[in-house]
């Protein structure tokens, strides 16, 4: 299985166990609990001795085969399938802070990773300190013995910054703090978070790999690269666990308390997904590519920005992490706030809507939206403007989605 490709690993990665009516699906397990043989074989699975599954709020033979997938094609330590991107984000921070920590941090993020920064985990007395993640000699200056992690994504939503991965990770590692990043706009079928030295990978499985925004759901990836025992929350359990110290208390404690496990269902849908998620990338990436080509020579659009385009700032940078095709969202700046709301009333093809990477088309304002109630000086600091809109392409033919924006644009 170790040579054969990504398709061909998600297609043939086996059950842990064999069905017994040998189905070629991993049946969806929809139930609360399981019953055991006897009481010593239950006490034995509730204190982690076996893999037995005991409730599933902590496992599901469903849910851990897509984990289990997950881990094949990626070489994860561990996977963790949860309810959705946030939740992914959350419980590995919750994993990591405490009181008086501090996380640093870019403030181009995700509205909602922000607020989560910015207010939630503020209140629980974690700071954050946000700063510009390209220069490394900045986050290092950030860094001291309270940080318990550096958090950025890979390619900003939607200011489409890329930071260098490798010289984060060398900061990180001399520093003794995990890297950890969300890696959603690219998937892992063309990007490999630990040849670059993410210790923890984050990413909402509701984009790329639910085939089609079938369903919510988030993922935990630990590449147990991290020196849990320069961790003031994992030290204690490093001579036990070593490495594997961050998922144990992970699985054991947080994701258990927090209750966000991913369900059944969602792990059926997502596993389909999984299935086609190489041939709907490529489709996807490859339009993206050819639309911003063609975008950047209208007269009515000021800037394109897509990390693919030669011009681009961050060009070299992002090929030498992402290859060719960056992921599939890119954006474009109109001349006023007022032209954005007119080209997306315009649209007739294109879908008016939130969310990334599904099968359709999708455009969004994200200043009035995603971002919409920040304030304005917020907004400015973010580098949120009101004359972008973002692209998430779909899967529709790319000479279809061109003439949509360009009649779109000329009304």
């Amino acid at each position: 299985m170790e040579n054969n490709s990504f398709t061909s690993r998600i297609l043939h990665t086996p059950f842990e166990k064999n069905d017994v009516y040998r189905s070629l699906s991993m049946p969806v397990y929809h139930t609360a609990a399981y019953e055991f043989g006897t009481a010593e074989e239950m006490e034995a699975a509730f204190c982690g001795r076996t893999n037995d599954h005991a409730y599933s709020r902590i496992t599901n033979p469903t849910v851990q085969h897509f984990e289990d997938l997950i881990r094949s094609v990626t070489d994860a330590g561990s996977v963790t399938a949860l309810n959705s991107g946030m939740a992914a984000i959350s419980n590995v921070l919750m994993t990591l802070a405490y009181s008086g920590a501090n996380i640093v941090t870019s403030s181009h993020l995700f509205g909602n990773t922000y607020s989560l920064l910015y207010n939630t985990l503020a209140a629980f007395g974690v700071e954050t300190r946000f700063c510009d993640l390209t220069t490394v000699d900045e986050v290092e200056k950030n860094i001291d013995e309270n940080t318990c992690a550096v958090f950025l994504e890979v390619i900003t939503n939607p200011q489409l910054e890329v930071a260098d991965l490798k010289a984060l990770s060398y900061v990180c590692r001399t520093k003794g703090v995990p890297l950890v990043a969300d890696t959603t706009v690219v998937p892992f079928t063309i990007f490999k978070a630990r040849n670059f030295g993410i210790d923890i990978e984050v990413i909402s499985s509701t984009k790329y790999i639910s085939g089609g925004a079938t369903s919510l759901g988030g993922l935990i990836l630990d590449y147990q690269t991290f020196d849990c025992k320069r961790s003031f929350k994992l030290a204690s359990l490093f001579q036990d666990w070593g490495n594997k110290a961050f998922t144990c208390k992970l699985r054991k404690e947080i994701h258990r308390n927090l209750g966000a496990y991913m369900t059944p269902q969602v792990a059926y849908m997502q596993t389909l997904g999984l299935e086609t998620l190489e041939v709907r990338f490529d489709r996807m990436a490859k339009t993206c590519f050819e639309l911003a080509k063609r975008l950047k020579f209208h007269s009515d659009i000021e800037n394109v920005n897509y990390t693919g385009l030669e011009e681009n700032v961050f060009y070299k940078i992002s090929y030498s992490q992402f290859g060719k095709y960056p992921g599939a969202m890119l954006t474009f700046d109109l001349a006023s706030r007022e032209a954005c709301f007119r080209f997306m009333n315009n649209l007739k093809l294109i879908r008016r809507a939130t969310n990334l990477f599904d099968n359709k088309t999708l455009a969004i304002h994200p200043a009035s939206t995603i971002f919409g109630g920040f304030t304005e000086e917020l907004r400015r600091k973010m580098d949120i403007c009101d004359k972008t809109i973002r692209l998430s392409v779909g899967l529709e033919n790319v000479d279809d989605l061109y003439r949509d924006i360009m009649q779109a644009l000329q009304i």
